[in-house]
């Protein structure tokens, strides 16, 4: 693997976190870790794994962990004895940190590795859209060059829905004549986006969501700053996404969710400048990611909301302490419930679509906070 110029970022970086290939653990995932184990001690390590499930949850970190066992350790034929005994079943993919070849894959100089993912625009200073079919086509130049290192070569794809039908098609080539000794790990948010016959030459780990002590533990090992008494809130703002926690942080999440609960609190009659004071935070230079972390927390609220008029129960952890009193003025009854869940199924649509045909953000947030006071007024029977 070509080690990458420090300035230029890559497209499978969280921003304030550290790289998934930095990590020494994987906090979480030990099911799918013990089946990888078993194709180990088995002899049946297939030539292509799909690592699946939500974004943020592990999945980069998780491919880094099996490509780094399997380009530090011996293969299996080299594990047996001289008389041919089964080698010594594997337990762990542990590493020891100092191993040379670690080291070579931190730096970004291990050979035998490549990892490809959407190549990044240094005039426009932003990452193509696409995995394309030239960045598919280096891994021709990788198998002929790593050859004849020997041992055991991955590839990492990161992430193989980013890829174009040209370079998706290229890819199938691959891995209908995969070439000796080499392990391809495909990630994959969304299974469904990639060709049949990918999924099909693929063995299949699906990652699930990451626990509220998972999300607590990842967050403490990024060594980011956090206010210790705020981790169980943005725990349940992520969703079990550990790299969704880590956006919150970096762009005030759990303050933007306790500003928009502050301004619906007041429903069914909200107060208008507060509502405008809102929507103009986001004029002007506003980042993308800044407006997409609030469409997020206002697709987080009304789902907690909706959650909580149909099943009754407090929704756990608490964001903030009046939160239970909050929504149960607003959804006092099943079918305004009912009527919570479809706005936000809307409100998340219509967000979607406004950003991407770049309506005005504070238009598109006045509208919206316009249309959860129409809601609760239906809730309140006073519409």
């Amino acid at each position: 693997m070509s080690s990458d110029d420090d300035s230029i970022p890559t497209a499978d970086m969280i921003e304030g976190a550290k790289h998934p290939s930095e990590a020494l653990k994987v906090i979480g995932h030990q099911d799918a870790e013990n089946v990888f184990i078993d194709a180990l001690n088995e002899g049946r390590l297939h030539h292509a794994w799909m690592i699946t499930g939500p974004k943020g949850i592990g999945k980069a970190t998780f491919a880094w962990r099996l490509a780094k066992y399997l380009l530090c350790s011996p293969m299996r034929e080299e594990r047996q004895s001289l008389f041919g005994d089964a080698p010594e079943a594997i337990q762990t993919l542990d590493i020891d940190p100092d191993h040379p070849i670690l080291r070579r894959i931190h730096a970004g100089s291990e050979g035998r590795l490549s990892v490809v993912r959407r190549p990044y625009d240094t005039k426009r200073k932003v990452f193509k859209a696409q995995i394309t079919i030239e960045e598919i086509r280096k891994l021709k130049s990788f198998f002929a060059l790593s050859a004849a290192d020997g041992g055991q070569r991955v590839v990492i794809i990161d992430a193989a829905d980013d890829m174009n039908v040209n370079a998706a098609n290229a890819l199938l080539k691959v891995l209908e004549e995969p070439p000796q000794r080499t392990i391809l790990l495909l990630i994959s948010h969304q299974p469904s986006r990639l060709l049949p016959t990918i999924r099909s030459r693929c063995r299949t780990l699906r990652l699930g969501a990451l626990s509220q002590g998972d999300i607590d533990a990842v967050l403490a090992s990024q060594e980011l700053e956090i206010d210790p008494a705020k981790m169980g809130a943005l725990s349940a703002l992520s969703a079990g996404s550990a790299g969704e926690a880590m956006r919150l942080v970096q762009h005030k999440g759990l303050a933007i969710y306790q500003q928009i609960l502050g301004i619906i609190s007041q429903a069914p009659k909200i107060d208008r400048p507060s509502a405008i004071k809102l929507a103009e935070q986001y004029t002007g230079r506003t980042s993308s990611e800044e407006l997409d972390i609030l469409g997020l927390m206002f697709d987080r609220l009304l789902s907690r909301l909706a959650l909580f008029g149909a099943t009754s129960n407090a929704p756990v952890p608490l964001v903030q302490s009046n939160e239970i009193e909050i929504f149960s003025k607003l959804c006092p009854t099943p079918q305004s419930a009912q009527d919570w869940a479809e706005l936000c199924q809307e409100l998340s649509n219509r967000f979607q679509h406004g950003r991407a045909v770049n309506l005005d953000p504070v238009a598109l947030i006045l509208d919206m906070i316009f249309k959860i006071e129409q809601c609760a007024k239906r809730a309140q029977g006073l519409a």
